[in-house]
C-alpha cells in the first residue's frame, strides 16, 4: 500500500463529507490536492495541500478550509492527530497502531510489496545500450546498460508493459571498417604476417576468432577475391559475432534485452521512405535551402536545395537536413524512421538512454518524436561518463588502440552486484567515479556493501540467533505476521517501520521521474536506519530483536526486521542486484 495515496483517498473523502452536509461548495475539483511527508519530520508524518487549492473554488480563505478539514481527519481511526498550520497547511500525526499493522502487509506482499498499479499496462519501449557492433562492451558501455536495465524493471515494478530493446547500429560505415578489419585476421588466419593493423581500422585481439571463425567457414574462399565480393559476407558475419559477443558481456552483467533491431532492415526494406513519406504527407517534410552553420562557415560549403524536416515546428532550433548530397539518408533519418517503427508497434510511449557524447543530438530527436504523433512521447535520459579509479589514480583507455577495460574486466573484478549498484549510487546526467578499491571496502562509506550487511545481518538474526534461543519458534513469515505487533513500540522500531512504508512511494514516484538511483538511494537510508537499531540495541539489551524470556516480543521484532528484508530485497531486485544472506 502506498500510504500517501491512501490517505489523499481519506482527504478527498472528508472533503466529500464536507461538501455533502453543506460545509463546503460541491464539485471541488480535488486534482491538484496532494499528501506528502512534511518537509519537517517533527511535523508529522503527512501533510495534505487540500485547503490551499481548493480555496478559490471554494471562495473562502485556506485557513477556513482547514478548521473545517481537521476534525473530519481525526475521526479516521488510523489518525492520531491533526494540526493545522500556517496559512492552512494540515499536517497529520498516524496512530501507533497503524504503522504496526503495517508490518504484516509487508510480510503478506513478499516479493509484491511496492508493485503498483500506477502504469495503468501502458507500453513503454526502453532502448539502451545500443553499442556499435564493432567489439566487445568496454566499462564506458556498463552505466547505459545498468541504467537502462534497472529503468525497466522499475517501470514494470510500477505497472508497465515494458519492453527492452538494443538497436543493433549495423548500417553504418563503422561495420565496413569491422569487416575489412575482420577480413585481415582473416588472413591472418592462414598464416600471412599482416604486420601491424592500419591506422583507422580496429587493432584489437578480440577479432583473431572471427578470422578463424571465416577461414573454418569459408576456407580461402575469399583469399584472392575482390572487395565488392567478400565485403557482404564479412560484414554480416563479423557483425553477428560481435553481437554473440556483446550478448555474452551483458548477460555478465545482469542484462538480457528482448528485441534486438536492425538499423540495416529499415533501408533494406523502405521504412526510412515510408517514414518521410508519412511526414511529408502531414506538412512536416518540404524540399528548402538551410541558412549556414553560425560562426565560420565549413570549407566546401554551399547552399543547394535539400529534404528537411521542419524541427523548427516542434522547438528545435533550425531544420534538419534528411538527405545527403548523394542521395543517402542521412543518420537523423534512419532514426526517425526507427521510433517510427517503435509506434508503430504500439509504444506511444519510448525512452532512448545515450551516451554523455550524445546530448547535443537530443533536442532534434524530441521534436521528431513529436511529429510523429500527438500522443508519441519521447524521453532521452543521457548517462554521463565513468571515471574509472584505482587507489584514487585514474585507470586510462582507449578503444581505438585496442587498450580499454572491458566490461567483462569490471565484473570479474569486482562482481555483477557490486557493479550494477554502484551505476546507480549517482543520477544518470552526473559524472560517476568508480574506484575499483573503494567498491570493494566493507564500510559504511560504501553504500552497496552497507545494504547487503544490512539484509545479511537479518538473515543471520532469522537462521542462526533465533532459533539458538528459541528453538520450537515458527519464524516462517506466514507465523510471524500473527506476532503481537503492538509490542513494537519503541521509537526507533517505529522510525524503522515508516522508512519500509515509504518504500510503494518511492517506487512510483521514481517511475514517473524515470530515475532508478532513486531506489538506491532509499536502500541506503533504509539500511541506516535498520543498523542504527542494531546497535541502539548493543547499547540497550532489552532492544535487541531477540530478547531473553520474551518470546512475544521477539516475534514481533523478528517479524518487523523480516519486512525490512522483504523491502531491501524486492529495491534490489529493480537494481538488477542480488540480496545476499552472509558477507563473506
Amino acid at each position: 500500500m502506498n500510504v500517501f495515496t491512501h490517505f489523499r483517498g481519506v482527504v478527498e473523502g472528508a472533503l466529500a463529507g464536507l461538501s455533502a452536509n453543506g460545509a463546503l461548495p460541491s464539485g471541488l475539483d480535488y486534482k491538484n490536492v496532494t499528501v506528502e511527508p512534511p518537509r519537517d519530520a517533527s511535523h508529522g508524518d503527512l501533510a495534505t495541500n487540500a485547503a490551499m487549492v481548493l480555496a478559490k473554488q471554494a471562495k473562502t480563505n485556506p485557513r477556513a478550509i482547514a478548521e473545517l478539514l481537521a476534525p473530519a481527519l481525526e475521526t479516521d481511526a488510523d489518525i492520531a492527530s491533526v494540526e493545522v498550520a500556517g496559512p492552512g497547511f494540515i499536517n497529520m500525526r498516524l496512530s501507533p497502531a497503524f504503522w504496526q499493522k503495517q508490518v504484516g502487509a509487508i510480510l503478506s506482499g513478499g516479493v509484491s510489496y511496492g508493485s503498483s498499479s500506477m502504469g495503468g499496462g501502458e507500453k513503454v519501449n526502453v532502448e539502451y545500450v545500443s553499442a556499435n557492433p564493432t567489439g566487445p562492451m568496454h566499462v564506458g558501455h556498463v552505466r547505459g546498460a545498468v541504467f537502462g536495465d534497472a529503468l525497466s524493471n522499475l517501470l514494470s515494478k510500477a505497472g508497465y508493459d515494458v519492453t527492452k530493446e538494443y538497436l543493433i547500429n549495423d548500417a553504418g560505415s563503422q561495420i565496413d571498417t569491422l569487416a575489412r578489419s575482420a577480413f585481415l585476421r582473416y588472413r591472418e588466419a592462414f598464416g600471412e604476417d599482416i604486420g601491424s593493423i592500419p591506422e583507422g581500422l580496429y587493432p584489437g585481439d578480440y577479432l583473431v576468432p572471427v578470422g578463424e571463425a571465416l577461414k573454418e567457414k569459408y576456407g580461402d574462399k575469399w583469399l584472392n577475391a575482390e572487395e565488392g565480393d567478400w565485403l557482404p559476407v564479412v560484414r554480416i558475419e563479423a557483425t553477428d559475432a560481435m553481437m554473440d559477443l556483446i550478448r555474452s558481456d551483458l548477460k555478465a552483467l545482469g542484462v538480457e534485452q528482448e528485441t534486438f533491431f536492425s538499423e540495416r532492415t529499415l533501408h533494406e526494406s523502405g521504412r526510412i521512405a515510408d517514414a518521410i513519406e508519412d511526414l511529408r504527407t502531414r506538412g512536416h517534410i518540404y524540399e528548402g535551402v538551410l541558412e549556414p552553420p553560425k560562426g565560420k562557415k565549413p570549407e566546401g560549403w554551399e547552399p543547394r536545395e535539400q529534404t528537411l524536416f521542419r524541427a523548427t515546428a516542434f522547438g528545435d532550433d533550425v531544420d534538419r537536413p534528411l538527405q545527403k548530397s548523394n542521395g543517402d539518408y542521412t543518420y537523423f533519418a534512419a532514426d526517425i524512421a526507427y521510433h517510427f517503427d517503435k509506434y508503430q508497434r504500439g509504444f506511444h510511449s519510448m525512452i532512448d538512454v545515450w551516451g554523455a557524447d550524445h546530448t547535443g543530438y537530443v533536442k532534434r530527436m524530441v521534436t521528431a518524436a513529436r511529429a510523429l504523433a500527438d500522443d508519441a512521447h519521447l524521453d532521452v535520459k543521457i548517462c554521463q561518463l565513468v571515471r574509472l579509479l584505482r587507489d584514487g589514480e585514474p585507470v586510462k583507455m582507449s578503444k581505438r588502440s585496442g587498450n580499454f577495460i572491458t566490461l567483462r574486466e569490471v565484473v570479474d573484478e569486482v562482481g555483477r552486484d557490486v557493479t550494477r549498484f554502484i551505476m546507480l549510487t549517482r543520477k544518470n546526467d552526473a559524472p560517476l567515479d568508480f574506484d575499483f578499491n573503494k567498491v570493494m571496502e566493507q564500510s559504511k562509506d560504501n553504500p552497496v556493501f552497507y545494504v547487503q550487511y544490512a539484509h545479511a545481518r537479518i538473515c543471520s538474526v532469522l537462521r542462526n540467533r533465533a532459533p539458538e534461543m528459541y528453538p520450537d519458534m515458527d519464524t516462517s513469515d506466514a507465523s510471524i505476521a500473527g506476532a503481537e505487533l503492538a509490542l513494537l513500540s519503541d521509537d526507533a522500531e517505529i522510525a524503522l517501520i515508516k522508512q519500509c512504508c515509504a518504500f510503494p512511494r518511492v517506487v512510483e514516484a521514481a517511475a514517473e521521474a524515470h530515475e532508478p538511483h532513486r531506489i538506491a538511494f532509499f536502500l541506503y537510508d533504509l539500511a541506516s536506519e535498520f543498523h542504527s537499531l542494531w546497535n541502539k540495541g548493543n547499547e540497550q539489551a532489552n532492544l535487541r530483536f531477540v530478547v531473553d524470556e520474551g518470546d512475544a516480543v521477539t516475534k514481533a521484532r523478528l517479524a518487523m526486521i523480516r519486512a525490512v528484508a522483504i523491502v531491501i530485497a524486492n529495491g534490489l531486485a529493480i537494481l538488477g542486484v542480488k540480496p545476499v544472506e552472509e558477507m563473506r
